[in-house]
């Protein structure tokens, strides 16, 4: 018994010490964040997240919900785990919001009327791409594309991800980047960390 108590202790300070140092809350997308079933923000979007999902098929599109009132900055970013087996995917993500100007790339969902959105593009295929090692989760990424903007215009705004090359995999959305924690937080740090650090958010084996 004492050894239990001793590892759910050690469990849990490791959690939220790697919660207060690398400022992201972990989800893991147990089911598809589809347009009927999206990931609402209940917080503001300006705490950081960082959300373990994957495009189950080549045309997955996963769509992330928040609410603007009064105005905020948006961070959104497309990271993903550096695996021999996600060398491929390049996910591209677009922020879409109302009184935006309508894209001129081709979007693999429609538009809301009044909404326009901002298209954030990943590298191409082949070209070289940077990576970073995190200790929060115990892993290296490949570097992505970013979203670092203020918006005012009140309403439902929406982040969609998807891959423009239909290829599918794990991949990581970063969302928010102030350091702002409650308790149900480390909960869910103190939860979703082990299983990241042993791989089991991912639906492609890490190879």
């Amino acid at each position: 018994m004492k050894i239990f108590i001793s590892f759910f202790i050690l469990i849990f300070i490791s959690g939220f010490a790697a919660l207060t140092a690398q400022a992201h809350v972990p989800y893991i997308e147990n089911k598809d964040y589809s347009a009927e079933h999206p990931f609402a923000v209940k917080d503001s979007i300006e705490n950081s997240k960082a959300i373990y999902a994957w495009f189950d098929t080549g045309t997955d599109v996963d769509v992330y919900t928040f609410e603007v009132s009064t105005p905020v900055t948006v961070y959104a970013k497309a990271i993903v785990i550096a695996c021999p087996s996600l060398e491929t995917p390049l996910p591209w993500f677009a922020v879409v919001g109302p009184g935006l100007p309508i894209p001129d790339e081709a979007l693999p969902f429609k538009l809301p009327d009044g909404y326009g959105a901002v298209v954030v593009q990943n590298k191409k295929p082949g070209e070289p791409r940077d990576t970073f090692y995190e200790p929060f989760s115990a892993k290296t990424y490949y570097d992505g594309p970013e979203f670092n903007q203020e918006v005012t215009t009140p309403g439902s705004w929406y982040i969609y991800y998807w891959d423009p090359y239909k290829i599918g995999g794990d991949y990581v959305a970063v969302l928010g980047s102030k350091e702002s924690f409650s308790l149900l937080d480390t909960l869910r740090s103190l939860i979703n960390t082990p299983k990241i650090w042993l791989n089991l958010e991912l639906h492609t084996k890490c190879r």
